[in-house]
Protein backbone atom coordinates (compact mmCIF):
# COMPACT_ATOMS: atom_id res chain seq x y z
CA UNK A 1 0.00 0.00 0.00
CA UNK A 2 1.30 3.37 -0.90
CA UNK A 3 0.70 5.91 1.84
CA UNK A 4 3.29 9.09 2.54
CA UNK A 5 3.70 11.48 5.33
CA UNK A 6 3.52 15.25 4.27
CA UNK A 7 3.43 16.75 7.76
CA UNK A 8 6.15 16.35 10.15
CA UNK A 9 4.88 16.33 13.20
CA UNK A 10 1.13 15.97 15.19
CA UNK A 11 2.43 16.43 18.67
CA UNK A 12 -0.63 17.09 20.95
CA UNK A 13 -0.42 20.77 21.89
CA UNK A 14 -3.77 22.89 22.38
CA UNK A 15 -4.51 24.87 19.82
CA UNK A 16 -6.07 26.49 22.26
CA UNK A 17 -36.65 20.55 16.42
CA UNK A 18 -37.23 22.10 13.52
CA UNK A 19 -36.88 20.72 9.92
CA UNK A 20 -35.21 23.00 7.75
CA UNK A 21 -34.17 22.23 3.99
CA UNK A 22 -31.27 25.23 2.76
CA UNK A 23 -29.43 25.35 -0.40
CA UNK A 24 -26.61 23.70 1.88
CA UNK A 25 -24.53 24.28 -1.20
CA UNK A 26 -23.77 27.73 -0.16
CA UNK A 27 -20.35 28.32 0.88
CA UNK A 28 -20.24 31.36 3.60
CA UNK A 29 -22.93 32.12 6.37
CA UNK A 30 -26.62 31.28 5.83
CA UNK A 31 -29.09 32.33 8.72
CA UNK A 32 -32.23 30.48 9.34
CA UNK A 33 -34.95 33.11 10.43
CA UNK A 34 -36.82 33.33 13.69
CA UNK A 35 -36.14 33.51 17.15
CA UNK A 36 -33.08 31.94 17.73
CA UNK A 37 -31.45 33.90 14.40
CA UNK A 38 -27.59 34.36 15.69
CA UNK A 39 -25.72 37.87 14.38
CA UNK A 40 -23.45 36.64 11.34
CA UNK A 41 -20.29 36.04 12.24
CA UNK A 42 -16.49 36.52 11.59
CA UNK A 43 -15.45 33.32 10.44
CA UNK A 44 -11.51 32.50 11.23
CA UNK A 45 -9.44 31.27 8.21
CA UNK A 46 -8.36 27.74 7.99
CA UNK A 47 -5.01 26.05 7.62
CA UNK A 48 -5.09 22.61 5.66
CA UNK A 49 -2.35 19.99 5.76
CA UNK A 50 -2.08 17.05 4.21
CA UNK A 51 -1.07 14.52 6.78
CA UNK A 52 -1.31 11.12 4.45
CA UNK A 53 -1.57 10.36 1.12
CA UNK A 54 -1.52 7.60 -1.31
CA UNK A 55 -4.49 6.00 1.07
CA UNK A 56 -7.86 4.03 -0.38
CA UNK A 57 -10.83 5.37 0.78
CA UNK A 58 -10.16 5.64 4.39
CA UNK A 59 -13.20 5.91 6.64
CA UNK A 60 -12.74 6.79 10.18
CA UNK A 61 -10.08 8.20 12.07
CA UNK A 62 -9.08 8.66 15.76
CA UNK A 63 -6.39 10.25 18.12
CA UNK A 64 -5.02 8.33 20.94
CA UNK A 65 -3.67 10.62 24.06
CA UNK A 66 0.07 10.42 22.88
CA UNK A 67 -1.06 11.94 19.18
CA UNK A 68 -0.54 9.18 16.95
CA UNK A 69 -3.53 8.74 14.76
CA UNK A 70 -4.96 5.68 13.77
CA UNK A 71 -7.23 5.23 10.25
CA UNK A 72 -8.53 2.40 8.49
CA UNK A 73 -9.38 1.98 4.78
CA UNK A 74 -12.71 0.12 3.50
CA UNK A 75 -10.76 -2.76 1.85
CA UNK A 76 -9.22 -3.41 4.51
CA UNK A 77 -5.92 -2.12 6.69
CA UNK A 78 -4.98 -0.22 9.79
CA UNK A 79 -2.83 2.69 9.69
CA UNK A 80 -0.85 4.73 12.27
CA UNK A 81 0.89 8.03 11.92
CA UNK A 82 2.84 8.67 14.57
CA UNK A 83 3.50 11.88 16.98
CA UNK A 84 6.55 12.28 14.50
CA UNK A 85 5.09 12.16 11.28
CA UNK A 86 5.73 8.19 10.52
CA UNK A 87 3.42 6.62 8.80
CA UNK A 88 3.20 2.89 10.09
CA UNK A 89 0.91 0.10 8.25
CA UNK A 90 -0.36 -1.72 11.62
CA UNK A 91 -0.45 -5.20 11.17
CA UNK A 92 -4.17 -6.89 11.56
CA UNK A 93 -6.16 -10.35 10.86
CA UNK A 94 -8.19 -9.45 8.15
CA UNK A 95 -9.05 -12.65 6.29
CA UNK A 96 -12.67 -12.99 7.17
CA UNK A 97 -13.36 -8.89 6.11
CA UNK A 98 -16.17 -9.00 3.25
CA UNK A 99 -16.47 -6.07 0.79
CA UNK A 100 -18.59 -5.19 -1.12
CA UNK A 101 -19.76 -1.83 -2.22
CA UNK A 102 -20.64 0.57 0.43
CA UNK A 103 -19.41 -1.81 3.16
CA UNK A 104 -16.24 -3.33 4.11
CA UNK A 105 -13.67 -1.89 7.46
CA UNK A 106 -16.05 1.11 8.17
CA UNK A 107 -16.47 2.76 11.72
CA UNK A 108 -13.65 3.00 13.98
CA UNK A 109 -12.83 4.31 17.78
CA UNK A 110 -10.71 4.41 20.70
CA UNK A 111 -12.00 2.88 23.96
CA UNK A 112 -12.05 6.25 26.67
CA UNK A 113 -9.97 4.22 28.67
CA UNK A 114 -7.44 3.71 26.03
CA UNK A 115 -4.19 4.95 27.87
CA UNK A 116 -4.77 1.96 29.86
CA UNK A 117 -6.15 -0.64 28.23
CA UNK A 118 -4.92 0.04 24.52
CA UNK A 119 -8.26 -0.75 23.30
CA UNK A 120 -9.95 0.08 20.33
CA UNK A 121 -13.41 -0.85 18.34
CA UNK A 122 -14.01 -1.89 14.31
CA UNK A 123 -17.15 -2.09 12.54
CA UNK A 124 -17.31 -3.96 9.58
CA UNK A 125 -18.51 -6.58 7.04
CA UNK A 126 -17.67 -10.13 8.18
CA UNK A 127 -17.81 -13.39 6.41
CA UNK A 128 -16.24 -16.18 8.09
CA UNK A 129 -17.37 -19.88 6.52
CA UNK A 130 -21.12 -18.79 6.36
CA UNK A 131 -23.48 -15.89 5.82
CA UNK A 132 -22.03 -12.55 5.75
CA UNK A 133 -22.46 -10.16 8.66
CA UNK A 134 -22.06 -6.98 10.16
CA UNK A 135 -19.91 -7.09 13.59
CA UNK A 136 -18.08 -5.06 15.78
CA UNK A 137 -14.76 -6.31 17.03
CA UNK A 138 -12.71 -5.15 19.45
CA UNK A 139 -8.75 -4.83 19.37
CA UNK A 140 -6.11 -4.38 21.14
CA UNK A 141 -2.64 -2.66 19.72
CA UNK A 142 0.84 -2.83 21.20
CA UNK A 143 2.72 0.33 22.35
CA UNK A 144 4.29 0.21 19.24
CA UNK A 145 1.58 0.39 16.76
CA UNK A 146 2.72 -2.59 14.95
CA UNK A 147 0.03 -5.52 16.02
CA UNK A 148 -3.79 -5.31 16.72
CA UNK A 149 -5.23 -8.71 18.19
CA UNK A 150 -8.91 -9.44 18.48
CA UNK A 151 -9.78 -9.66 21.80
CA UNK A 152 -13.91 -9.97 21.55
CA UNK A 153 -14.36 -11.53 17.70
CA UNK A 154 -16.79 -10.37 17.66
CA UNK A 155 -17.85 -7.78 20.94
CA UNK A 156 -21.53 -7.57 18.78
CA UNK A 157 -22.41 -9.92 15.60
CA UNK A 158 -25.33 -10.57 13.44
CA UNK A 159 -26.14 -7.06 11.88
CA UNK A 160 -27.71 -7.52 8.77
CA UNK A 161 -25.65 -6.73 5.44
CA UNK A 162 -26.90 -6.95 2.02
CA UNK A 163 -24.91 -9.34 0.46
CA UNK A 164 -25.81 -9.01 -3.11
CA UNK A 165 -24.95 -5.22 -3.35
CA UNK A 166 -23.44 -4.03 -0.35
CA UNK A 167 -25.56 -1.14 0.07
CA UNK A 168 -27.05 0.62 3.31
CA UNK A 169 -24.29 -0.76 6.02
CA UNK A 170 -23.68 2.24 8.25
CA UNK A 171 -21.73 1.86 10.49
CA UNK A 172 -20.40 4.57 12.84
CA UNK A 173 -18.94 3.98 16.28
CA UNK A 174 -19.04 6.57 18.89
CA UNK A 175 -19.11 6.67 22.97
CA UNK A 176 -21.82 8.22 24.58
CA UNK A 177 -21.23 10.51 27.66
CA UNK A 178 -22.16 7.06 30.19
CA UNK A 179 -19.48 5.40 28.50
CA UNK A 180 -21.65 3.01 26.55
CA UNK A 181 -20.93 2.25 23.01
CA UNK A 182 -23.49 3.54 20.32
CA UNK A 183 -23.15 1.56 16.60
CA UNK A 184 -25.23 2.94 13.91
CA UNK A 185 -26.46 0.96 11.22
CA UNK A 186 -28.27 0.90 8.05
CA UNK A 187 -31.61 -0.67 6.84
CA UNK A 188 -29.90 -3.06 4.02
CA UNK A 189 -32.14 -2.13 1.51
CA UNK A 190 -34.97 -4.26 3.03
CA UNK A 191 -37.88 -2.03 3.88
CA UNK A 192 -39.51 -3.81 6.68
CA UNK A 193 -36.08 -3.43 8.39
CA UNK A 194 -36.08 0.31 10.02
CA UNK A 195 -39.19 -0.10 11.63
CA UNK A 196 -39.28 -3.95 13.10
CA UNK A 197 -38.17 -3.66 16.44
CA UNK A 198 -36.61 -7.68 16.53
CA UNK A 199 -34.40 -6.77 13.55
CA UNK A 200 -30.75 -4.89 14.07
CA UNK A 201 -30.91 -3.37 10.68
CA UNK A 202 -32.19 0.54 10.63
CA UNK A 203 -30.74 1.50 14.15
CA UNK A 204 -28.63 3.28 16.55
CA UNK A 205 -27.39 0.29 19.18
CA UNK A 206 -26.04 1.03 22.46
CA UNK A 207 -24.14 -1.67 24.04
CA UNK A 208 -21.52 -2.97 26.82
CA UNK A 209 -18.35 -2.31 25.18
CA UNK A 210 -16.48 -4.47 27.84
CA UNK A 211 -19.23 -7.59 26.84
CA UNK A 212 -21.30 -6.70 23.78
CA UNK A 213 -24.38 -6.85 25.89
CA UNK A 214 -27.16 -4.02 25.98
CA UNK A 215 -25.84 -1.17 27.76
CA UNK A 216 -27.82 -0.92 30.94
CA UNK A 217 -31.06 1.73 30.96
CA UNK A 218 -31.66 0.81 27.12
CA UNK A 219 -35.46 1.34 26.03
CA UNK A 220 -36.85 -1.44 24.80
CA UNK A 221 -35.34 -4.20 27.88
CA UNK A 222 -37.74 -6.67 28.37
CA UNK A 223 -39.97 -5.71 25.51
CA UNK A 224 -41.58 -8.53 23.84
CA UNK A 225 -40.60 -9.02 20.38
CA UNK A 226 -37.78 -6.40 20.78
CA UNK A 227 -33.86 -6.67 20.53
CA UNK A 228 -32.60 -4.95 23.76
CA UNK A 229 -29.36 -3.45 21.94
CA UNK A 230 -31.89 -1.05 20.59
CA UNK A 231 -31.32 2.77 21.47
CA UNK A 232 -33.50 4.24 18.62
CA UNK A 233 -35.16 2.93 15.32
CA UNK A 234 -36.72 3.54 12.17
CA UNK A 235 -33.22 5.00 10.25
CA UNK A 236 -32.56 4.62 6.48
CA UNK A 237 -28.63 4.42 6.20
CA UNK A 238 -26.66 6.42 9.77
CA UNK A 239 -23.51 7.73 8.35
CA UNK A 240 -22.62 10.02 11.74
CA UNK A 241 -22.71 10.26 15.02
CA UNK A 242 -21.54 13.12 17.21
CA UNK A 243 -22.10 13.77 20.96
CA UNK A 244 -22.36 16.95 21.79
CA UNK A 245 -19.73 18.49 24.50
CA UNK A 246 -21.50 18.77 27.72
CA UNK A 247 -24.25 18.03 27.48
CA UNK A 248 -26.12 14.12 27.10
CA UNK A 249 -26.86 15.05 23.43
CA UNK A 250 -26.26 12.56 20.13
CA UNK A 251 -26.83 13.58 16.90
CA UNK A 252 -27.73 11.03 14.39
CA UNK A 253 -25.74 12.05 10.45
CA UNK A 254 -28.25 10.11 8.07
CA UNK A 255 -28.36 9.68 4.01
CA UNK A 256 -31.78 10.13 2.68
CA UNK A 257 -33.08 8.65 -0.62
CA UNK A 258 -33.78 11.71 -3.66
CA UNK A 259 -34.28 14.12 -0.92
CA UNK A 260 -33.26 14.86 2.57
CA UNK A 261 -30.43 13.53 3.81
CA UNK A 262 -30.80 14.83 7.79
CA UNK A 263 -29.25 15.16 10.80
CA UNK A 264 -31.29 14.36 13.99
CA UNK A 265 -31.17 14.84 17.69
CA UNK A 266 -31.91 11.21 19.44
CA UNK A 267 -33.65 10.30 22.45
CA UNK A 268 -33.88 6.90 23.79
CA UNK A 269 -36.38 4.85 22.28
CA UNK A 270 -37.36 7.50 19.39
CA UNK A 271 -38.39 6.56 15.73
CA UNK A 272 -36.53 7.96 12.90
CA UNK A 273 -39.80 7.81 10.80
CA UNK A 274 -38.56 5.78 7.70
CA UNK A 275 -40.49 3.26 6.57
CA UNK A 276 -40.08 2.07 3.30
CA UNK A 277 -42.81 -0.26 2.29
CA UNK A 278 -44.64 0.28 -0.21
CA UNK A 279 -45.20 -1.36 -4.19
CA UNK A 280 -42.23 -2.87 -4.95
CA UNK A 281 -41.12 -4.09 -1.87
CA UNK A 282 -38.56 -0.73 -0.72
CA UNK A 283 -40.98 2.23 -1.80
CA UNK A 284 -38.43 5.06 -1.53
CA UNK A 285 -40.93 7.96 -2.69
CA UNK A 286 -42.21 7.45 1.20
CA UNK A 287 -41.02 10.24 3.13
CA UNK A 288 -37.20 10.32 5.07
CA UNK A 289 -39.31 11.05 7.91
CA UNK A 290 -42.83 10.23 8.11
CA UNK A 291 -44.66 12.65 11.20
CA UNK A 292 -47.43 10.12 11.64
CA UNK A 293 -44.97 6.99 12.49
CA UNK A 294 -45.38 6.61 16.41
CA UNK A 295 -42.00 8.29 18.99
CA UNK A 296 -40.69 9.99 15.82
CA UNK A 297 -37.86 12.10 16.01
CA UNK A 298 -38.42 15.05 13.57
CA UNK A 299 -34.66 16.16 12.20
CA UNK A 300 -32.71 19.27 12.90
CA UNK A 301 -31.47 19.58 9.13
CA UNK A 302 -32.73 18.52 6.18
CA UNK A 303 -31.24 18.44 2.68
CA UNK A 304 -34.41 18.46 0.94
CA UNK A 305 -34.02 17.86 -2.42
CA UNK A 306 -31.36 16.85 -3.87
CA UNK A 307 -29.24 15.13 -1.06
CA UNK A 308 -25.38 15.83 -0.38
CA UNK A 309 -24.74 12.93 0.80
CA UNK A 310 -23.29 13.89 4.82
CA UNK A 311 -21.41 11.70 6.41
CA UNK A 312 -19.28 11.48 8.85
CA UNK A 313 -19.53 13.93 12.32
CA UNK A 314 -18.03 15.97 15.15
CA UNK A 315 -18.51 19.34 16.94
CA UNK A 316 -15.51 21.60 17.37
CA UNK A 317 -14.75 22.37 20.93
CA UNK A 318 -12.38 25.24 22.54
CA UNK A 319 -11.70 28.84 22.13
CA UNK A 320 -8.77 28.63 19.25
CA UNK A 321 -12.09 27.66 17.02
CA UNK A 322 -13.39 31.23 17.88
CA UNK A 323 -17.13 31.62 16.24
CA UNK A 324 -16.58 28.36 14.80
CA UNK A 325 -16.98 26.93 18.17
CA UNK A 326 -20.08 24.66 19.05
CA UNK A 327 -20.64 23.57 15.70
CA UNK A 328 -21.53 20.16 14.32
CA UNK A 329 -19.16 19.79 10.92
CA UNK A 330 -20.32 17.24 8.44
CA UNK A 331 -18.55 15.49 5.78
CA UNK A 332 -19.95 15.85 2.21
CA UNK A 333 -19.44 12.81 -0.21
CA UNK A 334 -21.42 13.93 -2.98
CA UNK A 335 -21.48 17.46 -2.22
CA UNK A 336 -18.39 17.39 -1.87
CA UNK A 337 -16.98 19.48 1.23
CA UNK A 338 -17.63 20.21 4.77
CA UNK A 339 -21.27 21.65 5.80
CA UNK A 340 -21.60 23.27 9.24
CA UNK A 341 -24.70 23.58 11.57
CA UNK A 342 -25.22 26.00 14.58
CA UNK A 343 -27.51 24.41 16.71
CA UNK A 344 -29.45 26.01 19.28
CA UNK A 345 -29.68 23.94 23.14
CA UNK A 346 -32.63 21.90 21.58
CA UNK A 347 -31.49 21.08 18.42
CA UNK A 348 -33.40 23.78 16.71
CA UNK A 349 -31.23 24.79 13.76
CA UNK A 350 -30.05 28.38 13.77
CA UNK A 351 -27.38 28.71 11.04
CA UNK A 352 -25.76 26.39 7.71
CA UNK A 353 -22.80 27.59 5.73
CA UNK A 354 -20.39 25.14 3.71
CA UNK A 355 -16.55 25.51 5.09
CA UNK A 356 -14.60 27.34 2.40
CA UNK A 357 -11.09 26.03 2.63
CA UNK A 358 -12.60 22.45 1.83
CA UNK A 359 -15.15 23.78 -0.76
CA UNK A 360 -14.60 21.53 -3.92
CA UNK A 361 -11.34 20.98 -3.51
CA UNK A 362 -10.32 17.55 -2.08
CA UNK A 363 -13.25 15.81 -3.38
CA UNK A 364 -15.39 13.26 -1.69
CA UNK A 365 -15.23 14.09 2.81
CA UNK A 366 -15.92 10.52 4.24
CA UNK A 367 -15.33 11.84 8.05
CA UNK A 368 -14.38 15.05 9.81
CA UNK A 369 -13.36 14.32 13.29
CA UNK A 370 -11.87 16.46 16.35
CA UNK A 371 -8.31 15.34 17.48
CA UNK A 372 -7.49 15.20 21.14
CA UNK A 373 -4.91 17.99 20.00
CA UNK A 374 -7.88 20.28 19.26
CA UNK A 375 -7.51 19.61 15.66
CA UNK A 376 -10.06 18.87 12.63
CA UNK A 377 -8.76 15.59 11.00
CA UNK A 378 -10.50 14.72 7.47
CA UNK A 379 -10.81 11.75 5.61
CA UNK A 380 -11.37 11.63 2.11
CA UNK A 381 -13.27 9.52 -0.03
CA UNK A 382 -12.10 8.88 -4.04
CA UNK A 383 -10.97 5.91 -4.23
CA UNK A 384 -8.17 4.92 -7.00
CA UNK A 385 -5.01 5.54 -3.97
CA UNK A 386 -5.34 8.75 -4.06
CA UNK A 387 -7.17 9.99 -0.91
CA UNK A 388 -5.84 11.92 1.53
CA UNK A 389 -5.93 12.38 5.80
CA UNK A 390 -6.25 16.07 6.29
CA UNK A 391 -5.30 18.46 9.46
CA UNK A 392 -7.35 21.49 9.75
CA UNK A 393 -6.70 24.13 12.19
CA UNK A 394 -8.11 28.01 12.59
CA UNK A 395 -5.06 30.21 11.60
Amino acid sequence: MRRRALIGLLAVLPLMTCSVALPAAAVGPVTVPGPHAPVQRAAPALDVEVVVDGLDHPWDVAQAPDGTLLLDERAGGLTAVLPDGTVREVEADSADLFVLAETGLMGLVLDPAFEGNRRFYTCQGARDGGAADIEVIAWTVDDQWRTASRVADPLLGGIPVNESIGWHSGCRLRFDPTGALLVGTGDTVVGTTPQDLGSLAGKVLRIDAATGAPAPGNPFTGRSGADAHLWTYGHRNVQGLAVRPGSEQVYATEHGSFRDDEVTLLRPGGNGGWNPVGSGGYDESVPMTDPSLPDVMLPSWASGDPTIATSGSTFLVGSHWRDYEGLLLLGVLKGRGVLALRLADDGTLLEQFRLPELEGTYGRIRTVQQGADGALYVTTDNGGDADQLLRVTPR
